[in-house]
């Protein structure tokens, strides 16, 4: 059985709204956490506009405070008009050729993963049948897969709840699609948000994605940060252990009040409690 230690805790860089990015690493780090993940939009609205020198600083500014520069999530959210999923091919031949540069970007922070949530930008546009938009989506995803692969990070699909979007809304419907895929850089992203709209036990859909599963948001069903709302996360914690979840378990909080700093430091003492009692709970406290 994993132990918890090979669970690592990283924070989404935009709970912090304006802090620069030193501020941010400075506090994350010294609050307890291992990684950083980075929404593309707070450095570039459109990160064609930064330079290797650029990322390289951004790359050292973690380094220096000892953490891990996880990946990237928010992909889409800018420049404007970007659509995997689109009628007019040049908009989703656009769109996969900013998402190779994303992929670059990651890679050039040292970043293994890209979440792909970015619900607008894939929702099932009126006119456009469902199986048409899969296989758009297909396309998509399979070619940049490739670029992932020419650049060692993963995609990771991030099925969201049917009041974001209206395309791929359960965990089953992303393993399907990552099936179809068939690419080993191309992989399943949960989000405890999202898949608390499911109606199904949490516990059993971690489970049954387990062989997809590469990265984990933990939040509130309410938007709000882990433990701040009703979302019991000691079931949770114990599926991820169950199935040997070895990767980061990024906070991703949408409402942050009473402040940022609040919301990072009890998520994060909150995670660490559960993953305590459930080491008690099995005889491992370590």
């Amino acid at each position: 059985m994993i132990k918890y230690q090979q669970m690592r805790f990283a924070i989404c860089n935009e709970v912090f709204k304006e802090w620069d990015f030193p501020k941010v690493c400075d506090f994350v780090s010294s609050i307890g956490y291992d990684g950083i993940e980075i929404a593309p939009f707070t450095f570039a609205s459109d990160v064609r506009n930064l330079k290797e020198e650029d990322c390289k600083k951004i790359r050292e500014i973690a380094e220096k405070r000892k953490l891990i520069i996880v990946g990237l999530h928010w992909l889409l959210v800018s420049p404007p008009g970007l659509h995997i999923t689109h009628p007019d091919s040049s908009i989703r031949e656009e769109t996969l050729e900013y998402m190779k540069h994303l992929i670059k970007f990651c890679h050039l922070l040292g970043g293994e993963l890209l979440v792909f949530g970015s619900p607008k930008q894939r929702e099932i546009m009126p006119g456009v049948e469902k199986e048409q938009a899969l296989s758009w989506a297909k396309d998509f995803f399979l070619r940049a897969s490739e670029e992932a692969d020419r650049n060692n990070v993963f995609i990771c699909l991030e099925p969201l709840s049917p009041r974001e979007t209206n395309f791929i809304t359960t965990a089953r419907e992303a393993i399907k699609l990552i099936e179809e895929v068939s690419h080993p850089r191309f992989k399943l992203h949960l989000d405890v948000k999202a898949m608390s709209s499911e109606g199904r036990d949490i516990g059993e859909i971690i489970k049954e994605g387990a062989p997809y599963l590469k990265h984990f948001h933990a939040n509130d069903e309410s938007g709000k940060g882990p433990g701040f709302g009703e979302t019991d996360f000691r079931p949770i914690i114990g599926a991820l252990k169950s199935i040997g979840y070895q990767g980061f378990v990024s906070v991703e909080i949408f409402d942050v009040s009473p402040s940022p700093e609040v919301c990072a430091i009890e998520s994060i003492r909150y995670l660490k409690e559960v993953m305590e009692d459930e080491d008690k709970s099995e005889g491992r406290c370590s």
